[in-house]
C-alpha cells in the first residue's frame, strides 16, 4: 500500500481528529468481534425464520423501502440509492459520478486508456477532481473501497475492476470523523428515530524510529491479533522504519472487516440530530428503515444536526454496527439484531399491506448471485 494511508490519510488531521476520545484501556476486542459468520449468526437466523412465519413473508425486507431497489436488502445498486439521495437531499451527500466498465466481448473494453480519459472526463464536467474514493456498484462490508488520488491510480483501479460492472467514483470527504446512523420509522409515523450509532476510528501505529512496519503491527494490542487485515495491505513497505511520532493508517475503509475500530455511540444522540436525519430521510420517498454512513469534521456539529456529508446510504441489508464495541455482550449483540429485524418485518409487512410488492425468490436469487460473483473480483479494499 502507498503511503497515502499515512497520517490523517495525507489530510494534514491528526487521527481521530474531530471524534469523541477513543478509549483504549481494557481488551481491544470482544471474543467474539471477529468470529466466522457461520459461528455467529445462527441465532438471528432462527430468529428471522420466526419472523418470516409471524408475518407471513419470507422476502418482507426487501419491500421495507419501497423506492429502494430490492429495499435496498441484498444487491442493490449504491448508485440508484445514492442518485435518489442526491435528487431529493443534494446538499447533504457527497457527489459522484457512474462508470461502466465494457464487458469481456466488447472490443471497447481493450483500451483502458480511453476507458480512463472517458472517467477523467466525466469527472470534470460534474464538477469532480482527484482525489475520489472508488467503490464498486453492488457490494458490501468495504469491498474493493479504495482512496484514489492520482491519475495512475485510477487507471490500476480500473485495470483491476471486472469487465462489464460498475463502479461510482465519490468526492473524497477529507475528514478523519466517520460514523454510522441507522434510522428507522413504521410507514405512517409522524417522525422516526436513531436506533444506532456507530463510531468508526481508523487503526493507526505510531513510529518509534526503531521497529519496522511490519512490527508495529504485530505488537500493537488490537493489531497484533488481526495481522491478517493489515499486513497484506501494506505488504510493499512492511520493512520500513517510520520516523519517531510517524503515524500509519492501517485501513481507509470504514468497514468492521476491513479493520476500522467500531465504538457505539448509542448514548450520543441527540434531538437535534435526530430531527435532523428524520428530515433527511423524510425526504427521501418511501424510506423508513436503513443506515446513512457519513463523514464530518467534528461530531459536536453533528450532534447539533449539523456538518456532515452522506458517503453511502444502505437499505434493509444494512445492520446496526454498534455491536462490534469491544465491549458489547454476546447476548446483547443479538438482542439488539433481533430487535432491528423485528422492526424490518414489522415495516415490510406494513409496506405490503399498502400494496408493495416484495421480490420473488427468483429476482432475489438473482440479485444475490450477482453480488456474489463480483465481489470476489474486485480489487483489493485500502
Amino acid at each position: 500500500m502507498s503511503a497515502s494511508l499515512d497520517h490523517g490519510a495525507g489530510t494534514g488531521q491528526l487521527p481521530h481528529q474531530g471524534m469523541p476520545p477513543l478509549d483504549e484501556s481494557g481488551r481491544p476486542l470482544s471474543f467474539f468481534e471477529f468470529w466466522p459468520m457461520w459461528a455467529f449468526y445462527p441465532p438471528i437466523v432462527v430468529y428471522v425464520l420466526w419472523l418470516m412465519l409471524r408475518y407471513r413473508g419470507i422476502l418482507l425486507p426487501t419491500v421495507a423501502n419501497p423506492s429502494f431497489p430490492g429495499g435496498g436488502f441484498v444487491g442493490e445498486s449504491k448508485a440508484e440509492i445514492l442518485q435518489l439521495a442526491m435528487q431529493h437531499t443534494p446538499e447533504w451527500v457527497a457527489p459522484f459520478i457512474v462508470v461502466d466498465r465494457a464487458p469481456a466481448d466488447d472490443a471497447a473494453g481493450d483500451d483502458l486508456d480511453a476507458e480512463l480519459a472517458q472517467a477523467l472526463h466525466r469527472l470534470k464536467a460534474a464538477g469532480l477532481g482527484l482525489p475520489v474514493v472508488a467503490k464498486p456498484d453492488l457490494g458490501c462490508r468495504g469491498a474493493g473501497v479504495q482512496l484514489v488520488r492520482s491519475v495512475d491510480k485510477l487507471r490500476r483501479y480500473l485495470a483491476a475492476f471486472p469487465r462489464g460492472a460498475r463502479l461510482l467514483l465519490q468526492a473524497y470527504v477529507p475528514y478523519e470523523g466517520e460514523a454510522g446512523i441507522f434510522y428507522c420509522r413504521r410507514p405512517g409515523q409522524d417522525k422516526g428515530r436513531i436506533i444506532s450509532v456507530t463510531l468508526k476510528y481508523f487503526p493507526h501505529v505510531y513510529g518509534d524510529g526503531r521497529r519496522t512496519l511490519r512490527e508495529l503491527i504485530l505488537d500493537d494490542p488490537r493489531a497484533g491479533r488481526l495481522p491478517h487485515l493489515y499486513l497484506r495491505r501494506h505488504a510493499a513497505r512492511l520493512e520500513e522504519v517510520p520516523a519517531p511520532g510517524q503515524a500509519i493508517r492501517l485501513a481507509f475503509a470504514g468497514s468492521h472487516s476491513r479493520g476500522a475500530i467500531f465504538r457505539n455511540g448509542n448514548d450520543l444522540v441527540t434531538a437535534a440530530m435526530e430531527a435532523r436525519f428524520d428530515a433527511i430521510a423524510q425526504r427521501l420517498p418511501e424510506f423508513y428503515f436503513g443506515r446513512f454512513d457519513i463523514r464530518f469534521a467534528d461530531f459536536a456539529q453533528v450532534r447539533e444536526g449539523q456538518a456532515f456529508t452522506i458517503v453511502e446510504a444502505n437499505g434493509a441489508g444494512a445492520e446496526s454496527t454498534h455491536i462490534w464495541d469491544r465491549r458489547t455482550t454476546l447476548l446483547r449483540a443479538w438482542a439488539d439484531l433481533m430487535r432491528q429485524y423485528r422492526l424490518l418485518f414489522q415495516i415490510g409487512r406494513a409496506n405490503r399491506d399498502r400494496g408493495f410488492r416484495p421480490l420473488s425468490l427468483r429476482e432475489f436469487r438473482r440479485w444475490h448471485r450477482r453480488e456474489k460473483e463480483l465481489t470476489p473480483l474486485y480489487p483489493a479494499t485500502d
